[in-house]
């Protein structure tokens, strides 16, 4: 990718399309030391505001642990998985599936990699059912996740356009559908 490092990358294949064509990916360059992104990512004690507002709901980031991403007051649980693989400070992935769907789950990758200047953050959303709602979701969720967090990191704040995004979604939180209330997801 010839784009600038510092700046997330909207869905972006690697130069290999062919090996890689269930996968998006999406990347940027924080200006941070890879464990300050690893810490922030993997919080399970705040609301995250890169990943909507969720707080990280699990009985540990292991192998085989299952996740929750839950609105900040408990009630509703957005997303449902399964941790794959947990490599402090390098290497997570979970299964996903967002409650509101039908559509079948999928895997979310994240990589870490130490580079000059920072960290190298990657997101990579593998086997999301082509032309489903969760694929339009993911593709717009993954810009909004590289951005914020890369701000979060290094300013201690998501952008403005994220504050402004998730202020709009507090505002139609009272419209979360029933089926994703947290009693129907338990951890």
């Amino acid at each position: 990718m010839n784009e600038p490092s510092s700046q997330a990358t909207s869905p972006a294949m690697p130069e290999d399309t062919e090996a890689n064509a269930d996968q998006t990916f999406f990347r940027v360059t924080i200006r941070a030391p890879i464990h300050k992104v690893w810490a922030e990512l993997t919080r399970t004690d705040a609301i995250l505001p890169f990943f909507f507002n969720s707080v990280c709901d699990t009985s540990g980031l292991k192998e085989g642990a299952p996740v929750r991403m839950r609105s900040k007051d408990g009630k509703y649980t957005s997303v449902v998985g399964e941790v794959l693989e947990f490599e402090p400070p390098y290497r997570y992935a979970h299964t996903f599936r967002f409650t509101s769907l039908d559509d079948p789950p999928c895997v979310v990758r994240y990589r870490l990699k130490e580079v000059d200047g920072g960290t190298e953050f990657t997101l990579i959303n593998e086997n999301v059912a082509a032309g489903s709602k969760s694929e339009k979701y993911m593709t717009q969720g993954g810009t909004f996740i590289t951005t914020n967090l890369k701000a979060l990191v290094e300013t201690g704040k998501p952008t403005m356009g994220g504050r402004i995004a998730l202020f709009m979604m507090g505002l139609f939180a009272p419209f979360t559908p029933k089926r994703c209330r947290s009693e129907h997801w338990p951890l």
